[in-house]
């Protein structure tokens, strides 16, 4: 995989980032995604992800399964190599659904506004997650925006690229079509919960499906429990649970004073997930 036409022109600050992932062996993607100062970078700028790194994430990924190096090797060669800062529009809404995306390294966010102007966060991005593209699924424009929640990494191929890929390995193909049937019943459930659901119940849903895709053991970084590092705002949570930044505030406040999360600036802390798990359930209803 090449850097685009970037040239000889690639930003002292991606070379930075090229050896800060090279020099970490085989912690290199997880040491990137948990700094606490992000190294900066430019808005969508080339950069040159060494080839090890490129295989170690495609490998990573779920659909690419069972591929042989040679395999993951003619995939690669159809993507280049992408940078984000924090904050930067990774692609916008109603833009050309022309590319599809593999987080590299970083976290993102991905996200559709309403009239009202509240966001709902549709999903939260970690290295190895596949995003974007949906002109494979019949749409021609991106329904939602992704943002990056911090220096972000990511691989990306157009999707007529990607439609070859389909056609070479069937078992690719028929992966695909099974993680959108498991993202159509999770938008249904959501949808489901979101209806009937308490505020309570909504931001303890959140915060299991957060420790399960982004923690780490609280010990690593001195603190107790299963440690989520994200640089989430109240009104992200919000986004998340389709409630008000005021609401999420209420039931975290609640949670940290029964004992069943920590929380700081860019962090929470599950420290007792069986009750956040039982205060996630459903209350089931009493036979008369």
């Amino acid at each position: 995989m090449t850097s685009g036409d970037n040239g000889g022109s690639v930003s002292i600050r991606a070379l930075c980032v090229k050896k800060l992932i090279t020099a970490q062996g085989d912690n290199e993607l997880m040491t990137l995604s948990r700094r606490r100062i992000p190294l900066r970078s430019t808005c969508a700028q080339p950069h040159d992800c060494p080839a090890p790194l490129r295989m170690k994430i495609l490998a990573q990924i779920p659909f690419f399964a069972g591929l042989s190096e040679a395999e993951l090797e003619r995939i690669d060669d159809r993507m280049i190599s992408l940078s984000w800062a924090k904050g930067d529009t990774i692609y916008a809404a109603e833009e050309p659904a022309e590319h599809l995306y593999v987080l590299a390294a970083g976290q993102a966010k991905v996200f559709q506004s309403a009239s009202s102007g509240q966001d709902t966060i549709v999903d939260l991005l970690a290295p190895g997650d596949l995003f974007g593209g949906l002109g494979l699924l019949g749409r021609s424009n991106y329904p939602e925006t992704a943002e990056a929640l911090s220096t972000t990494c990511a691989l990306r191929i157009d999707t007529v690229a990607f439609r070859e890929v389909l056609l070479e390995y069937p078992q690719v193909a028929l992966r695909v079509l099974d993680d959108v049937s498991v993202m159509l019943v999770q938008a249904r459930s959501d949808a489901g919960q979101q209806a009937t659901a308490t505020v309570a119940q909504r931001v303890a849903t959140v915060l299991l499906r957060l420790s399960d895709k982004f923690g780490q053991p609280g010990a690593d970084e001195g603190v107790d429990g299963t440690l989520i590092q994200l640089p989430l705002s109240r009104a992200d949570v919000a986004a998340l649970t389709g409630s008000t930044a005021e609401s999420v505030s209420r039931a975290m406040s609640q949670l940290r004073k029964d004992g069943v999360i920590d929380s700081g600036r860019g962090w929470t802390s599950v420290l007792d997930r069986d009750e956040l798990a039982a205060l996630a359930a459903p209350a089931v209803p009493v036979a008369s």
